[in-house]
């Protein structure tokens, strides 16, 4: 009798359910977001101000200029124009907002904002004049030849800009006696500085001093007055020949000894000196316009 094969059927169970899967889902999950999203962004623009959507369209067209203006976020157009977010608010007039946000309407919102930007643009004329203070330093210590004169090149931040003093010396004297000729050291000195100043466009006010001793009598009248204002602008003619442009000159002026460095001794030698001025642009304007000329209104510039 033959022996019958015995046979075993194994039945797979589907485990995966694809003909109900879930892919689906997840699709739609990414639509009900999307529509969520949407919906949000359709509230939010129906909730906003006219002035906030402004100050997000100013921001994405300039942001850089929101900046300056002292925004603390994207958008953040009223907390420039009611100080908020900015610590150049009221500091100048000396005022102190104890929690209290200015309203709008009390002032033209031009106005302020033209206020931030020239309070943003001292900021950055500072920092650009200081930053010129240590480069000539750093020349200065890094030249032998410059090194050896560093005790008359004073450095000073003034209200006015940069003051580079070059300062007489008992034992090194800028100028002959009652002369406006100056010595080779000087020469020097303004040779070196003029590349470096040059390369800020701010202009240049050069002031020449004298110390208290009487010029000597003469036939033509000439005092002290003259020989300082020669004194300045033979300082004018070295730094032009040295490199600094003719047109960033605005004034060359002899105080004779009306301004003495040391107020204590009129005839100390270094009250005999010449003082050249880096000056910021408020300064520049102010005497602009004492001479009767407007500002030419330049751009903010990063060195």
């Amino acid at each position: 009798m033959a022996t019958q094969p015995i046979i075993i059927k194994k039945v797979k169970k589907n485990k995966g359910h694809g003909h109900h899967g879930g892919a689906w889902k997840l699709a739609y999950a990414d639509f009900v977001t999307a529509m969520m999203a949407f919906f949000l962004l359709m509230w939010l623009l129906g909730s906003t101000s006219e002035d906030t959507k402004k100050g997000i369209s100013d921001y994405f067209d300039n942001p850089t200029k929101l900046s300056l203006m002292g925004g603390d976020s994207v958008g953040n157009r009223t907390s420039v124009i009611q100080g908020g977010g900015s610590d150049l608010d009221s500091q100048e007039s000396g005022q102190v907002n104890h929690g209290q946000m200015p309203k709008v309407d009390e002032a033209d919102p031009a106005d302020i904002t033209q206020v931030e930007l020239e309070k943003a643009q001292e900021k950055m004329d500072l920092a650009h004049l200081e930053d010129l203070k240590e480069k000539i330093q750093t020349m200065i210590d890094a030249k032998p030849e410059l090194n050896e004169f560093k005790e008359q090149v004073k450095l000073e931040t003034t209200p006015d800009g940069l003051r580079v003093l070059i300062i007489d010396s008992q034992n090194r004297p800028m100028y002959k006696i009652a002369s406006a000729q100056t010595a080779p050291h000087i020469r020097l000195i303004l040779k070196e500085l003029a590349p470096v100043i040059n390369g800020l466009p701010n202009k240049i006010s050069i002031n020449g001093h004298t110390d208290a001793l009487p010029f000597p009598d003469n036939q033509t009248g000439y005092t002290n007055w003259e020989l300082s204002s020669d004194r300045a602008n033979a300082a004018r003619q070295e730094l032009v020949k040295g490199g600094l442009a003719e047109e960033k000159m605005l004034r060359v002026i002899g105080l004779a000894s009306s301004v003495p460095y040391n107020t204590k001794d009129p005839l100390d030698p270094m009250n005999r000196r010449i003082s050249i001025i880096v000056m910021n642009r408020k300064t520049e304007g102010e005497i602009l316009k004492g001479m009767g000329s407007e500002p030419i209104s330049k751009p903010i510039k990063s060195l």
